[in-house]
């Protein structure tokens, strides 16, 4: 089970340094080049989370495994991508195939760094990206909405088909994002075939200047954090410069270089469980000698299907499972004592799994 998030935005909002950030890969392209990302560049990334070290510790196992997610940094994007303009429909097929969108919007001022448009408009430049997405959006409605009008008559699903698409291209023309418009579970179920690019969950990661971090971002950073709020997304402030610094710095440097600055936790970590959120996911820890691991899986689902992504074995012949809350495991100092505490539950098949619960499968 793999999920992504594609990162996306303009020619030099610093998209790539992040990347390069995260994935720790070195940048090989000036400030100034204007596509830094040709071709779509991918990495995978283990999602920090404080409570792996702590039940290690409990266990007493220095093998640790996290979760991953793919991060896919996808050339920048410019007006008329949607009729083919720069890389055009290239990068908008590489952007329909992610779960996520993290779009990062420039919010710093520096003379040295050109931006494509001569100025410092965030929600300018988020509007480009909304409308070539949207663009490319509207021909996968009207092309599907040609295909199944003439069976709406006696096809039910045809005519659920029709009706969501019409009123999906009635929010296109109001310039509303899948995302931001008022539909119903059913209409969205309907449409998720299509794997609209607007209807994607989105992160607005607004970039920086050093200066303005402490604060919590600037005027143009606020600027995206009200359109967010208002379009079906959230936002998210980082520096890219800071965090391309901190990854080249050993980890007492690190700590020391981010005591200075004031921050108490690395932006890469907070954008990485963002995206995490995001994407709707939700960690369970299996624990003993040999290791401890989380475990990535959907909110919402049951133990068996949690079980699963251990191995298809647990989900085909699941008995039941044996869990104890991540509070519970840590307070009491393991899984004898929740046991013996009664804290040690047995779940059946039904179970909806919560994120952080501690958990050992029984199966056929």
């Amino acid at each position: 089970m793999s999920f992504n998030c594609g990162i996306v935005g303009l020619p030099n909002v610093g998209k790539s340094t992040i990347f390069n950030a995260l994935t720790q890969t070195q940048a090989a392209q000036a400030a100034n080049y204007p596509f830094c990302t040709i071709d779509p560049n991918s990495g995978m990334v283990a999602v920090p989370d404080p409570r792996l070290q702590v039940l290690a510790d409990i266990v007493s196992t220095k093998v640790i495994v996290p979760t991953q997610i793919e991060i896919v940094d996808i050339a920048g994007l410019v007006k008329g991508a949607a009729q083919g303009a720069g890389r055009g429909n290239a990068f908008l097929s590489d952007i329909k195939g992610v779960d996520a969108i993290l779009h990062v919007v420039r919010c710093f001022d520096d003379d040295d760094v050109i931006h494509v448009d001569g100025s410092v408009d965030p929600l300018r430049d988020i509007e480009v990206i909304d409308l070539e997405l949207m663009a490319k959006d509207q021909d996968t409605v009207q092309s599907r909405l040609e295909r199944v009008r003439k069976r709406a008559n006696h096809d039910k699903d045809a005519a659920a088909m029709v009706a969501a698409c019409e009123k999906v291209l009635a929010g296109f023309e109001e310039l509303v994002p899948v995302r931001g418009q008022d539909l119903s579970d059913e209409e969205r179920s309907v449409l998720r075939e299509l794997q609209l690019i607007t209807a994607k969950p989105i992160l607005f990661v607004c970039n920086v200047r050093d200066d303005d971090l402490a604060a919590g971002g600037n005027q143009h950073s606020q600027v995206v954090a009200t359109h967010a709020a208002a379009n079906g997304g959230s936002h998210l402030v980082i520096c890219g410069k800071i965090e391309e610094e901190l990854v080249q710095l050993e980890s007492d440097e690190r700590l020391l270089f981010m005591e200075d600055l004031g921050i108490e936790e690395p932006g890469l970590d907070l954008l990485l469980r963002a995206g995490y959120d995001l994407l709707g996911l939700a960690t369970y820890f299996t624990a003993g000698v040999k290791e401890v691991r989380a475990w990535q899986i959907q909110k919402g689902w049951r133990a068996p299907q949690a079980a699963g992504v251990i191995h298809g074995d647990f989900e085909q012949g699941f008995i039941r499972a044996e869990v104890a809350s991540y509070d519970d495991f840590v307070s009491l100092g393991g899984e004898k004592a929740c046991r013996d505490a009664g804290k040690l539950r047995a779940e059946g098949k039904d179970y909806v799994v919560q994120d952080g619960d501690v958990m050992h499968f029984l199966f056929n």
